[in-house]
């Protein structure tokens, strides 16, 4: 059998994967708090999984592995939409109201992942079809003297467990320091985190015996593990913005409520994503979701190969030129394969794999069959890491894409640093009515530029604002027609 290495954060090492049982090879993976859509940073830990969930099926068959990915649907954001929407005037009860946003943003997340190329998890459970669950590990704990009741709170009591820290290599002397800690009178220990707290009548909540409330966040992930993967799983997964507190947390809770089992035996950790060079926020104007790219024409296959470019355990920079990049690749890979039947996977796709999932090097491998022409391989090995699928980006193979500038009026084709000027024909229309918009951004006329965004949108033509200019492209749904009334 073919032997996988796996940088395991608990050990700091890498270390050759041995499973529990290889019938039954279990992953737990920390899924979307569930109150928005999706950001850029949200769906590299999806890729990064989806691509080893794929490795451990190839290897061990795909009935032989569960992985479970799961939703939080128990959130303040979620409750503050729910509770706006009922101060808006809607009538149904705040629980449905709950429940509507949940549905809402879990549709959302599911479309958007499996744009990405993303399988769906062998299980995806919710938080709250768990409480029964997470309260009586909550019980538990406290019979155990590792959790205690607090003015309508549960707190689990880090002192109780002497190895809290060692997934994240701090003491609780640095932890303190460097985190924010909420400061409570109720807390024995500035660190003691909380299982359970009190829900407001206007709030979700469900009885308990420490009243009326709501769980905890790291509670959750503990209850759901245990009871569809047992006391002890094989790998447990997340971004590594995740490995201080959550993580910690969760070890520490599953390890005092289930001694006898070992929880996770392997932590993997992705590093996070960048955009431009920059850390991805609202404030640097770099923030967007995946939708927001899908929106704008990007394929969700596009967003995929780039993530996959970069190694897991590496800051991933999101930049637009690898995007174009790998749009172009993308585009002469499928018409090299179009026609062709699939053949084998690439054995230099495995290797690269099973080496730490160093995705970088099977991208790599994917060029060398494609200049070698074996585009049987290609095909197979692409497909095997969620690529050139169908759906997810053939009726974008090889675009054109324009920039036009709005000092010179001219458009250029995107990486073509010579400027021409389209004679005639509908490229010319869009032309005027994009400089049109332009003009308008320039006089911050920001009304009108939208305006003709959206009629532009309505023709089926995508328009993206650059710092160089807007981009344009036509996509399948472009109607002359509608762009004859622009004009």
């Amino acid at each position: 059998m073919v032997e996988i290495k796996l940088h395991n954060t608990k050990t700091r090492k890498k270390e050759v994967f041995s499973p529990l049982n290889p019938d039954n090879v279990r992953m737990y993976v920390c899924g979307p708090t569930v109150y928005d859509r999706a950001h850029l940073g949200n769906a590299r830990p999806v890729i990064v999984f989806d691509t080893l969930f794929r490795l451990l099926r190839h290897v061990y068959g795909e009935d032989h592995v569960t992985y479970v990915r799961n939703f939080t649907d128990v959130d303040d954001k979620i409750n503050a939409t729910a509770l706006a929407r009922k101060e808006a005037g809607d009538p149904r009860s705040l629980e449905e109201l709950v429940h509507e946003r949940s549905e809402e943003t879990i549709g959302w997340y599911l479309e958007d992942m499996k744009a990405l190329g993303a399988l769906e998890p062998t299980e995806m459970p919710r938080a709250t079809e768990f409480i029964p669950q997470m309260v009586a590990m909550i019980e538990d704990l406290i019979a155990k003297g590792h959790a205690y009741a607090a003015e309508g709170h549960v707190l689990f009591a880090v002192e109780s467990y002497k190895d809290y820290g060692t997934l994240s290599g701090r003491s609780v002397d640095d932890m303190i320091a460097g985190a924010r800690v909420e400061v409570a009178p109720y807390k024995k220990n500035p660190m003691d985190f909380v299982l359970w707290k009190p829900s407001t009548d206007d709030l979700p909540g469900w009885d308990s015996l420490w009243g009326r409330g709501r769980p905890g966040w790291h509670i959750e992930c503990s209850a759901m593990a245990h009871d569809l993967l047992g006391e002890s799983f094989d790998i447990h997964g997340g971004g590594n913005d995740l490995q201080f507190p959550h993580h910690e947390n969760e070890i520490a809770q599953s390890k005092c409520a289930h001694p006898e089992g070992d929880f996770a035996n392997v932590w993997i950790h992705n590093e996070m994503l960048q955009v431009e060079g920059k850390k991805m926020s609202k404030s640097l104007g770099n923030f967007f979701t995946v939708r927001d790219l899908l929106d704008q024409g990007v394929p969700g296959e596009v967003i995929r190969f780039v993530m996959l470019s970069t190694h897991y355990r590496k800051p991933m920079d999101w930049t637009e030129k690898k995007a174009n990049d790998a749009r172009e690749k993308l585009g002469r890979w499928r018409a090299e394969t179009k026609d062709v039947e699939a053949g084998e996977v690439s054995a230099d796709v495995i290797a690269a794999l099973v080496g730490d999932l160093n995705t970088s090097g099977a991208i790599s491998a994917l060029h060398g069959l494609f200049q070698k022409k074996d585009f049987a391989a290609l095909k197979a090995s692409a497909v095997f890491l969620g690529l050139l699928e169908d759906g997810l980006g053939e009726k974008y193979a090889a675009p054109a894409k324009y920039v036009l500038s709005a000092e010179t009026g001219k458009i250029g084709v995107t990486g073509n640093a010579a400027q021409f000027v389209v004679s005639g024909g509908v490229d010319e229309d869009i032309q005027k009515i994009a400089a049109a918009r332009d003009k308008a951004k320039r006089a911050k006329n920001f009304a009108e530029a939208d305006r003709i965004r959206d009629q532009l949108a309505d023709a089926g033509v995508v328009l993206v604002d650059t710092k160089n200019g807007s981009i344009w492209e036509k996509t399948e749904n472009f109607d002359p027609a509608k762009l004859e009334a622009l004009k």
